[in-house]
């Protein structure tokens, strides 16, 4: 803080000084200090207030360090830590897909994504049960993230058939984008043609092939055996993560209770007030989002299963959000950067992938659950 100005101090020391100058002197040392700190905090305020984040702007922060001299160094978030020993590379355990028909039924091996619209069940019949807590009161952590053009589960009323994106109208079924080559699964309702934040251009820095007005629904899979809390957590392809550990999970018999999938959809805008910073260590909890959670189980997803081929990784524990909420483009692409500033090479998940087309009821477990968060 300043001292006084000039008049308030003359006035107080006039008489005491006046014979000697001082008062001029105390005077002017006071109006150069004054002018000193006042400059020294505007030069500080544009070299490092002028970097710091817009919650109007739509680029991406930037850190920028002032070394003290002329020159500035830009640390860039993508930046890796230092090399080293990834144990978790290359330590998935390969499981073929199977037949649906057979195996599903025969060795009961849930599948998903399936319907998770309140009320209803699956037609499977298994004897174990989903996680009903968080997965980190479990001793498990997120080792990967990725996401899927729409979405690989259905919830009636908020994405579904019905929904809509800048490339799909509830009459033109599920198509993919003409830039991914993927299959596309359902949409939200939210998208508006006539609401620029739905069909403004956003200016992707990390992620690539996404778009703003479309549906992706993320996962996050989690695993007691991640590297969890080490500059390995995080792998790509997610088995590398999920097995990372292997001899954690013993005979797989608990894969419920030891391996799952957090999921929740999004759709993306071209607004800053639907910014979050992290969306990288799973599903965002705030207010609506992650309130309403369905919990069962089930496989992993993905366009190498539908309805004929499935997955033999079952069953795991999915707790998906039954909501679809608006997020901005900036918190995608600032998760993206977050990826590719992991050990691993995430390069892979930083693109969308394609969705599974929804599992038939058959072959979805019994056992689905609906958690609203604060209930017991």
């Amino acid at each position: 803080m300043c001292p006084r100005t000039d008049n308030e101090i003359v006035g107080e020391d006039e008489n005491k000084h006046h014979s000697s100058g001082i008062s001029t002197t105390v005077t002017v040392s006071f109006i150069v200090f004054c002018g000193a700190v006042t400059i020294a905090s505007l030069v500080a305020a544009i070299v490092l207030g002028g970097k710091v984040a817009d919650n109007n702007s739509s680029t991406p922060p930037t850190i920028i360090v002032n070394t003290g001299t002329s020159e500035e160094i830009e640390m860039f978030p993508t930046m890796k830590p230092p090399a080293g020993d990834n144990i978790c590379d290359g330590t998935k355990v390969d499981i073929a897909n199977v037949d649906c028909l057979v195996e599903v039924l025969n060795n009961v091996l849930p599948q998903a994504g399936g319907n998770v619209t309140k009320g209803f069940q699956g037609g499977l019949e298994v004897n174990h049960e989903p996680i009903k807590t968080p997965f980190f009161q479990n001793e498990m952590c997120p080792v990967n993230v990725h996401w899927h053009l729409g979405t690989e589960h259905l919830s009636v009323g908020e994405y579904d058939e019905m929904g809509k994106g800048p490339h799909t109208t509830p009459d033109e079924g599920r198509r993919a984008l003409a830039e991914v080559d993927v299959r596309g699964g359902f949409r939200c309702h939210h998208y508006d043609e006539a609401d620029s934040k739905f069909t403004k251009p956003y200016e992707w820095k990390h992620c690539e092939g996404m778009e703003v007005g479309e549906t992706y629904e993320v996962h996050w899979p989690h695993s007691a055996a991640g590297a969890c809390g080490t500059v390995n957590q995080f792998q790509s392809p997610f088995y590398d993560g999920v097995f990372c550990n292997v001899d954690v999970l013993g005979d797989f018999s608990r894969l419920p209770q030891q391996v799952g999938v957090q999921a929740q959809i999004f759709t993306i805008v071209n607004d800053e007030d639907y910014y979050y910073p992290d969306l990288m260590h799973g599903m965002i909890v705030d207010g609506e989002m992650g309130s309403d959670i369905a919990k069962y189980t089930g496989s992993t997803t993905g366009t190498s299963r539908d309805n004929e081929v499935c997955s033999a990784y079952s069953p795991i524990t999915w707790q998906v959000d039954r909501k679809c909420h608006m997020v901005s483009a900036s918190t995608f692409d600032k998760m993206c950067a977050d990826m590719k500033a992991q050990r691993d090479d995430m390069s892979e998940d930083i693109i969308p992938h394609g969705s599974r087309e929804l599992v038939d009821k058959d072959y979805v477990a019994d056992n689905l659950v609906r958690k609203l968060r604060g209930a017991i």
